[in-house]
């Protein structure tokens, strides 16, 4: 079914300067915007001819629990620091429909799934890895940068085996202060367990992307596409 366009989230959209032919959707964190990683779409040095169109969205904008109730783009509200009690899991589920229709969207317009990367940082990686894990979609990869696995007890029961021989690309700041490494390592572990193809690195940073892993990043990007 073709979905209207007033139904799809606002985009930042780079487009390739060739054909197109495959399409990154790569989600914010709390608090920022589409924005946010648009820069590093040079950074990743993909060659033209992979034509590869980068979206990304502007998350809802909502009140965050943590941070007082101060409205801001969220893809779900933090009620807790604990990262065990923390989402709002309607909200992740809001959330991941919102971004599935921009997938069915570049598949209508012509793109395979097989040619579509879904990527997230942080809380936009968290809509990453619970949206990649149950649709019904083969997709090209999976990024899921300094972030963790929400609501990991349900995958067992709510997991498509779509995604199961896609590769994934999780890094993680080992000095991260907002989403603890172990967590990240803890999401990894359990996405492997449950049969998913994980690529883990970690990098001596904080809750931040690097050079080295942007470097990683692209020639992940490269194989894959």
């Amino acid at each position: 079914m073709s979905q209207s366009h007033s139904e799809l989230l606002p985009c930042v959209t780079v487009n390739p300067s060739a054909e197109h032919k495959a399409t990154v959707i790569w989600l914010h964190g709390l608090g920022a915007d589409g924005h946010d990683f648009e820069p590093i779409v040079p950074e990743l040095q993909l060659p033209a001819e992979l034509g590869v169109k980068f979206l990304f969205p502007h998350a809802p904008v909502m009140p965050v629990t943590i941070n007082g109730g101060y409205e801001m783009r969220a893809w779900y509200d933090i009620r807790d620091a604990d990262l065990a009690n923390r989402e709002d899991k309607e909200g992740v589920r809001q959330s991941a429909n919102l971004v599935e229709k921009l997938i069915d969207a570049e598949i209508h317009v012509g793109i395979p799934s097989d040619k579509i990367v879904l990527a997230g940082f942080s809380q936009g990686g968290a809509i990453a890895l619970h949206l990649a894990t149950r649709i019904s979609h083969q997709l090209a990869g999976i990024v899921a940068l300094s972030t963790y696995l929400t609501m990991p007890e349900s995958l067992v029961d709510e997991q498509s085996k779509a995604n199961n021989t896609t590769p994934i690309f999780m890094a993680h700041g080992s000095q991260d202060p907002v989403v603890p490494m172990q967590r990240g390592q803890y999401s990894a572990k359990v996405l492997q367990e449950n049969g998913f193809d994980v690529r883990w690195q970690d990098y001596p940073m904080a809750h931040a992307v690097c050079l080295e892993e942007i470097q990683a990043l692209g020639s992940f990007l490269k194989t894959i596409l």
